[in-house]
């Protein structure tokens, strides 16, 4: 599997999405970008869909030392995030596992960064399973 969900039930997708953000705040991580992939389809292509948002989510130091570890790791940063509403008042956060980048890379420099990282995106996880709606 390439990442890790969790399901927040009895909240908007608003809250779900500003839980996630503090969340990843509360673990050293800032979002970089968002995008709002619901209005992307609907402007793009007329399509309709639940919301649904890519967070772009950043933790500089671990950012800095895998450009360090492999330059051209920026491929594939930042950790991408996603939060979407699968019905009302059910929304999924999802976490790409930054040991994909792992296998990708196949440099030993950037494990123990990736590790770093998925044990950061982990406990956010956690703790938005833990926190009641």
């Amino acid at each position: 599997m390439y990442g890790f969900t969790t399901t927040l039930k009895d909240v908007s997708f608003e809250q779900a999405l500003a839980k996630t953000t503090d969340a990843l705040k509360a673990e050293g991580f800032g979002v970089l970008s968002e995008i709002d992939v619901q209005r992307a389809m609907k402007e793009k292509l007329g399509a309709e869909m639940r919301p649904y948002r890519i967070l772009g989510a950043c933790n500089p130091p671990l950012a800095h030392q895998a450009l360090q570890a492999e330059p051209d790791i920026g491929l594939l940063l930042p950790c991408n995030v996603i939060v979407r509403e699968e019905a009302p008042g059910q929304v999924v956060v999802g976490f790409l596992d930054p040991q994909t980048m792992v296998g990708l890379v196949g440099k030993p420099g950037v494990k123990p960064i990736a590790d770093e990282a998925e044990q950061r995106l982990r406990r956010v996880c956690a703790s938005l399973s833990s926190t009641p709606g």
